[in-house]
């Protein structure tokens, strides 16, 4: 079973690494660029946009959107058991999405920014309904572990990926393709991936999540309806849990950070560094390759020091790195491909880390509703970065103003975190404690 729930984490960071990652970015703000007005700007829905925060702008909105299906998702899910068929479900919806971005070129900028929002949005609640898996795979005192491996196994399924996209980039003029073309195939390659991988998942994995059979909620007539009133009752409730709110709070700042660090870097790449295609595609496969060993290595360090104190050493490598972000060389790219290693060492680990931590915050049998929840503080918040972000590129037309505008959502998530008695929040929803914390 776990076999099956690492495989879903190779197939689902294909989109994660090759779309949102590396080719859209930049690829889209060129799309919107041929579509732009002599002031460089486009016009979604009437509003006046500059073509170069098209790309953030457009996450933020996807972002916004998934809020609200990932809590009825994860709801209905626990509700009737059918964890495995939404999770899938939402997968291939959003490996269709991905595939059809084939069909961007020219001016299509709305084309791109509408099966963004689609694929998105699927990524959301395909990978909420996954996490909720967790705590019936590992023991307490194995999550760390078990979750650290999920993440190394996703970046490895990413980096295998972006391999042979880079030789495919590499070597577009041989094979008689122009350099958008290849960026369209690499982008409908990820849908596949994505696609085709999945059906592991569905073979492997049991139906519902976290709760044993016994447990398991009868399925009601009309699940969505008795799941809106579920909903409700369990955002209620989460208030008789305030540790639980406490450790979402920081999570909810710091992961901003990280998620808009992630979904940027290649447009900073690109627009500030003056890096090339294949310099950014390359900086994102050391990323990949960086963070297997990362995710690991965070993993041996929290079974002997705690989850919470590694997930704070890691917040403070991520306020270095993004200090050395803002101050790096423009057309450099051995300083590029340097920071890139410092993120790929960071990056798995605190991420790893912080799903295994809030997976013992959660009371038995909801485990769906509120790892939606904490995705929510995951996808709901990284609205935030991305809009700070391309209002900071609007406000002063410079990308190293943007990329030290995040450094805010790290500093306050240590700061929140720091005052978290995991324990105590352990104990608090009537789990038992692992021997570290």
């Amino acid at each position: 079973m776990q076999f099956g729930w690492y495989i879903n984490d190779w197939a689902n960071a294909a989109f994660s690494a090759t779309v949102l990652t590396v080719f859209l970015g930049p690829y889209l703000t060129s799309v919107a660029r041929n579509a732009a007005d002599a002031a460089g700007d486009v016009h979604p829905l009437g509003l006046s946009v500059r073509a170069g925060s098209f790309f953030p702008y457009t996450v933020s909105f996807s972002v916004l959107i998934s809020v609200a299906v990932m809590l009825l998702t994860g709801t209905v899910a626990d509700r009737t058991g059918r964890h495995k068929e939404l999770m899938c479900g939402f997968a291939y919806v959003g490996a269709v999405a991905t595939m059809g971005m084939f069909l961007l070129d020219g001016d299509r900028y709305l084309l791109g920014g509408a099966l963004l929002v689609v694929a998105n949005i699927a990524y959301a609640v395909s990978v909420a309904l996954s996490y909720a898996y967790l705590p019936g795979l590992a023991s307490p005192d194995e999550r760390d572990a078990v979750s650290s491996k999920g993440w190394a196994y996703g970046y490895a399924g990413g980096g295998l990926l972006l391999v042979v996209n880079l030789a495919l980039f590499e070597g577009h003029d041989a094979l008689g393709l122009s350099s958008g073309t290849a960026v369209r195939i690499c982008l409908a390659s990820a849908g596949l991936w994505w696609a085709l991988f999945t059906i592991v998942p569905m073979l492997r994995l049991p139906s519902r999540a976290g709760a044993t059979p016994e447990r398991a909620a009868p399925v009601p007539d009309r699940p969505t309806a008795g799941s809106l009133r579920e909903l409700a009752r369990t955002l209620r409730s989460m208030r008789d849990h305030p540790l639980t709110l406490l450790y979402l709070g920081a999570f909810l700042c710091y992961n901003d950070g990280i998620q808009t660090v992630v979904s940027q870097a290649s447009l900073y790449g690109s627009e500030e560094l003056g890096m090339d295609q294949t310099s950014l595609v390359a900086a994102v496969l050391l990323v990949q390759i960086v963070a297997i060993g990362g995710a690991l290595l965070l993993g041996r360090i929290a079974r002997r020091y705690g989850a919470k104190r590694t997930i704070l050493g890691s917040l403070v490598g991520w306020v270095v790195t993004v200090g050395l972000g803002y101050l790096m060389p423009a057309h450099r790219p051995a300083w590029f491909f340097a920071l890139a290693c410092m993120i790929g060492l960071v990056l798995g680990g605190s991420q790893a880390l912080s799903r295994s931590l809030f997976s013992h915050l959660i009371p038995a049998g909801r485990e769906a509703e509120y790892f939606a929840v904490y995705k929510v503080s995951d996808r709901g918040t990284s609205w935030m970065g991305p809009l700070v972000f391309g209002l900071a590129y609007q406000i002063t037309g410079s990308y190293r103003s943007a990329i030290i505008s995040l450094l805010v959502f790290f500093v306050i998530g240590f700061t929140v975190l720091a005052t978290v008695p995991v324990r105590r929040a352990v104990e608090a929803v009537g789990n038992p404690v692992p021997e570290r914390l």
